[in-house]
């Protein structure tokens, strides 16, 4: 398995490129950074079914950083929600598939997300109507980094201490970088794992490129009883890209066609026909 979810994290990297030189606009870095994380969510650790998308006994996922949108939807099509041919219209005015998930639209998406800082108190309200309704779904949540700098993300992370979800699961996409540059430049959020402690937070730290890592974290998420948990996923922006690794300036940048070839040779995809 462990081997199966590194090829799948790869095929979600390798569609992402793809998304993005398709439509000539996008975000790669953190898309490419959290591959790994949405490879064991949506194909080990959640209960889902693409044939239901509406079950209402699945497990939630709220993408925060809904930029990353590319990663989300090369996922989905890769787990059966939509046809892989969808990712090639990523952005066009005519597709489901537009810069931010839309949960209207897209089957599969729980949140529709975009406006950072939201995410955390969407999947707060998921966590507690579970509780309320006696179901036992989980919710999960990627937020980015920078993203931790907006405040009613921490107004949300005291509402999820206060109602005791020990039914949500956030991973913090670590990866030290944000539009402007490295985030201890802008905001400094650090220590980002004593914060979410102090604000009633079990916290995990891990390597968030290692799938292994990433299971057992959830493992452990899962066992702990009276609190939600924080997991802190160091991860490497632009991982897989050798010219995209740890560089800022491709936050929001598309590849050009020398490039899009590069990083689909070093992924080992091919370009479509």
């Amino acid at each position: 398995m462990e081997e199966n979810l590194k090829e799948i994290a790869n095929k979600i990297r390798i569609n992402t490129v793809k998304e993005v030189y398709y439509a000539k606009s996008g975000h790669p870095g953190g898309s490419l950074s959290i591959a790994d994380i949405l490879a064991v969510l949506y194909f080990k650790e959640m209960k889902i079914d693409p044939k239901n998308p509406k079950d209402e006994n699945r497990d939630r996922f709220v993408l925060s950083k809904g930029h990353c949108s590319p990663a989300l939807y090369a996922t989905l099509a890769l787990k059966g929600f939509f046809s892989m041919d969808e990712l090639k219209n990523f952005r066009n005015i005519n597709s489901i598939l537009q810069g931010h998930p839309d949960m209207k639209k897209i089957p599969g998406v729980d949140m529709s997300t975009g406006s950072l800082g939201q995410g955390l108190s969407a999947a707060n309200g998921m966590a507690i109507a579970g509780k309320l309704d006696n179901k036992n779904y989980r919710v999960y949540a990627i937020l980015g980094d920078g993203e931790i700098e907006e405040g009613q993300v921490w107004e949300a992370a005291m509402a999820s201490a206060r109602y005791k979800l020990d039914n949500l699961c956030i991973f913090i996409d670590n990866n030290n970088l944000q539009i402007d540059g490295s985030i201890d430049k802008i905001i400094n959020p650090y220590p980002i794992d004593k914060k979410f402690e102090s604000f009633g937070f079990y916290v995990i730290k891990i390597n968030g490129n290692d799938t292994k890592e990433i299971e057992e974290a959830l493992t452990k998420a899962k066992e702990v009883k009276g609190k939600p948990t924080a997991i802190i996923a160091k991860t490497i922006k632009g991982k897989g890209v050798s010219f995209m690794e740890d560089s800022v300036g491709w936050h929001g940048k598309a590849p050009n066609e020398e490039e899009y070839k590069i990083a689909l040779k070093e992924l080992g995809g091919e370009a479509d026909e």
